[in-house]
């Protein structure tokens, strides 16, 4: 379906609002997404009581060119009399002549225009009364009012009458303004004093105008001097007379809607590039994981020694570590692993830059990752120095103590109860063989036996019981590693939100984009192949 021109523009300005605020767009690209300019020759005459009767609005044709090449003499010619000022009297240009039928009430123009440099001259001509004629002022004039003046009428132009004489046709002013203003309008051509004028600048005039984009410009040979003329005047007011029917200003607003938003499309196609191609996004991840495998092996070597410190310092507080927990002093996160972690941000933003994408959200939103990061080191390596601690050793370690523990206390008892039940024995048997009671051997080997069944677990246990040094270090190493992967992982989540971002600001984008394009499934502007409006436009 095709979509209203003003309705594109809003979404387009919501759209860079939002951007802007994202930090997607800078501001002044942002700005330059939220003027848009949506003058338009119709925007002249609504409420007009002609415009009511008719059904359609007048035709707006405007005389503009350079200082002295006869566009008011034109326009007086075409009036019948001398209603724009010209020759001695005005040199340049500096107002805006009307020239137009008396039902065209002048109150109805929009109060932006300068209607105190408009002159205004009235006609009951029948058959110019869907006509509204305009001399422009000079815009190469050195008045700065005159350009000014130029510039704000021309959105409500349709049709220009581009006036140039033999001696000025290649004046560098109009043909940047003819360039700029090209495809906004329809365009005639006029060459005045002609009578001057020679065949070969005819020639290398119409050959600018094809260099131009005109396929088959329409040009017309005048001379504007007292006397009777042989000159193609006439061929001129037929020319502009016959556009000013409804058919031909439904197809100059068709094609001023068009043009616009093919305007508003090559903008929006520019600011889709500033935000970068998807699949370069969707490389960014890539980038983080190579640039923090490179800060890890660095903040690793840094750490060494702290580790080592940091180890001692639990084992020698390890009864007490509750009431004494690690301060921010003896973290291992200092100031030079904060530089270091500020400098792997950085260069991967770098990165992202000469990639040619955004860096301002990445900037935005990886502050908070930075301020975490003393917190994630110290939480993750204190969490696993104290399950360290509180399982000092390996696995098989720990389950060979616990069972020194258990035959330290075991073995004596058994011992203990093997030399009582010898000992009762040997009481109860000596009184009925009459053997001798056990003697001064046997209660030496007995207290050898119980001695040896205790002291060797308890030496067993001091010997192997695991340093707490080396289980809050091994603490530490596990803690660091998870340290450095939730650090990574903070730093990756922020990136996909980030690409996931970008790839809903392409969409929508690229949504407006194709909502410019559409026209129902006609072609753009249908122009009639045997009116002469085929030939004005600029291809």
């Amino acid at each position: 379906m095709a979509y209203d021109y003003s309705n594109l523009v809003e979404k387009t300005q919501h759209w860079a609002e939002q951007a802007c605020t994202a930090g997607w767009l800078n501001a002044d690209n942002a700005v330059a997404l939220q003027h848009f300019d949506t003058r338009s020759p119709e925007a002249l005459f609504s409420g007009s009581t002609l415009a009511m009767q008719a059904g359609t609005r007048p035709l707006i044709v405007a005389f503009m060119g350079g200082t002295g090449v006869g566009k008011s003499s034109l326009l007086n010619r075409l009036a019948g009399q001398a209603i724009a000022k010209a020759g001695i009297e005005r040199p340049t240009s500096r107002e805006v002549t009307l020239f137009h039928h008396r039902n065209i009430a002048i109150q109805n123009f929009p109060e932006q225009l300068p209607l105190a440099t408009i002159r205004v001259a009235q006609h009951d001509d029948e058959t110019k009364k869907n006509i509204v004629w305009i001399d422009m002022p000079d815009f190469d004039s050195t008045e700065h009012s005159n350009k000014a003046l130029v510039l704000q009428w021309l959105p409500h132009i349709d049709v220009l009458v581009y006036v140039v004489s033999p001696e000025r046709y290649r004046d560098e002013k109009a043909w940047r303004l003819l360039l700029a203003e090209g495809a906004r309008h329809a365009w005639l051509f006029v060459l005045n004093q002609w009578d001057r004028g020679q065949d070969e600048q005819y020639a290398d005039f119409n050959q600018q105008l094809h260099k131009a984009g005109f396929a088959a410009p329409i040009i017309f040979k005048t001379v504007c001097t007292e006397g009777p003329k042989d000159d193609e005047f006439a061929a001129l007011e037929t020319t502009i007379l016959s556009l000013a029917t409804g058919h031909i200003i439904d197809q100059l607003e068709q094609r001023g809607v068009q043009v616009r938003k093919d305007e508003l499309q090559k903008k929006l196609q520019n600011t889709a590039k500033l935000l970068g191609s998807w699949q370069t996004f969707q490389q960014v991840p890539a980038l983080w994981q190579q640039q923090w495998r490179e800060t890890v092996k660095l903040l690793q070597q840094g750490f060494a020694w702290p580790m080592k410190q940091m180890a001692t310092y639990y084992a020698q507080h390890a009864a007490d570590l509750m009431k004494n927990p690690p301060t921010q002093q003896n973290s291992l996160w200092d100031a030079w692993a904060q530089a270091r972690f500020d400098d792997a941000l950085d260069e991967f933003i770098g990165k992202i830059d000469e990639q040619g994408l955004p860096v301002l959200p990445f900037k935005q939103q990886i502050i908070a990752v930075r301020e975490k990061a003393p917190k994630i080191m110290q939480t993750q390596t204190e969490l696993a120095a104290r399950q360290a601690l509180a399982n000092p050793g390996n696995a098989l370690q720990r389950v060979f103590l616990k069972g020194m523990r258990f035959a330290e206390i075991f073995l004596p008892l058994l011992a203990m109860t093997w030399v009582g039940y010898k000992v009762f024995m040997g009481y109860y048997t000596s009184n009925m063989a009459e053997n001798h009671y056990l003697g001064v051997d046997f209660a030496i080997h007995s207290s050898l036996l119980i001695a040896m069944t205790w002291l060797i677990p308890y030496f067993i246990l001091k010997k192997l019981q695991p340093s707490l040094q080396k289980s809050a270090l091994k603490g530490l190493n596990k803690g660091l590693l998870n340290a450095f992967s939730v650090i990574e992982t903070e730093v990756l989540q922020v990136v996909d939100m980030l690409v996931e971002q970008h790839k809903d600001q392409i969409t929508k984008l690229a949504k407006i984009m194709e909502q410019c394009a559409a026209t129902d499934g006609e072609q753009k502007v249908v122009v009639d192949s045997d009116s002469p409006l085929t030939r004005m436009l600029m291809k």
